[in-house]
């Protein structure tokens, strides 16, 4: 169970993360991408469901947003409409400081009822007007200690300039939050300083430190990398030219992510820190899907099956 994963402190957690139709999607078209997302989730070897909330951070950057920006559909109505018959918890993705305290609460309340679970993120630009501040949210949620569970977001390449993600993280797990989905992770080296950072800030205050949950995704074409960089994730110039001179880009990303897995896995197991894996696809592209339902099953053995030492020794010998 997700929820007792998280407040255990087991390493192990593996989600999926999906983002909800577009918005004017007729109704029919709408069930049936449900149908189509269920059928291809239904099989996976997952602790929840991540289904994120999209929002135009166009005015974060100047740089052109390489796939055009249109709103998606609520995704906590979204899941409780359509997406019901997957029986894992739901994590709901809300940008807190778009809604009043009042609309805040009765959200709390109805995603409480569903067995959904929240994770806070914050505005999409510095300027965008705050109702609500997330420690002023977090207070909101903490009605809901005990029957739930409250996540954040992380971004290693932040810690990478700023060097304060680790108390940025302790900071709100101070308010409640006891697990935190990353930033996709490509550069290596920035998640483990974090976890790094991590660990030693929280033995320092004699604390335990809370869950972090990788993302990971597959890249599939020139696109889908311009975006992903477009997004603020960090791609190694030397990762970057081998994935733009594959011949087939999608598995070679692929293997990346195994690798990342990998290693993280080895790192997260020799901190303090629990851990977990959480995957994605960035692009709508039948492949790229696939890619990512392939990467969460590979990762599923190497987390949780019998022979895990053995699928990260057959990996390891593969990439050497």
């Amino acid at each position: 169970m997700f929820l007792d994963k998280v407040k255990s402190g087991k390493s192990g957690i593996l989600t999926y993360g999906i983002t909800p139709p577009k918005e004017g999607t007729s109704p029919e078209k709408v069930a049936e991408i449900a149908q189509k997302t269920l059928e291809r989730l239904v099989s996976l070897d997952i602790d929840a469901l991540v289904v994120y909330d999209v929002q135009d951070e166009s005015a974060r950057t100047s740089v052109e947003r390489p796939f055009p920006f249109m709103n998606a559909l609520d995704p906590f109505n979204f899941s409780r409409q359509y997406l019901q018959d997957l029986k894992v918890p739901k994590i709901i993705y809300r940008p807190a400081g778009k809604f009043s305290s009042e609309e805040l609460t009765q959200w709390l309340d109805d995603i409480h009822i569903q067995q959904f679970y929240p994770v806070f993120v914050g505005v999409p630009a510095a300027d965008y007007p705050v109702k609500v501040t997330l420690p002023e949210a977090y207070g909101l949620w903490q009605k809901f200690n005990e029957t739930s569970v409250l996540g954040a977001v992380t971004i290693p390449e932040r810690h990478a300039v700023l060097h304060d993600e680790d108390k940025r993280i302790l900071d709100k797990a101070a308010c409640g939050v006891s697990y935190f989905i990353s930033q996709c992770v490509f550069n290596l080296d920035y998640a483990k300083k974090m976890i790094e950072d991590l660990c030693l800030t929280s033995q320092k205050q004699q604390i335990t430190p809370p869950t972090i949950v990788f993302t990971l995704t597959v890249c599939g074409s020139v696109k889908t990398l311009r975006f992903m960089e477009w997004l603020g994730i960090h791609i190694p110039d030397q990762l970057k030219e081998e994935l733009l001179q594959a011949d087939n880009m999608l598995e070679k990303s692929l293997n990346v992510c195994l690798d990342i897995a990998d290693q993280l896995i080895e790192f997260c197991t020799r901190s303090c820190v629990p851990f977990g894996f959480n995957i994605e696809s960035l692009a709508i592209r039948k492949d790229e899907i696939n890619g990512s339902i392939d990467l969460v099953n590979k990762i599923g053995k190497m987390l949780n099956r019998e022979d895990a030492t053995k699928q990260r020794e057959v990996h390891t010998f593969n990439r050497q």
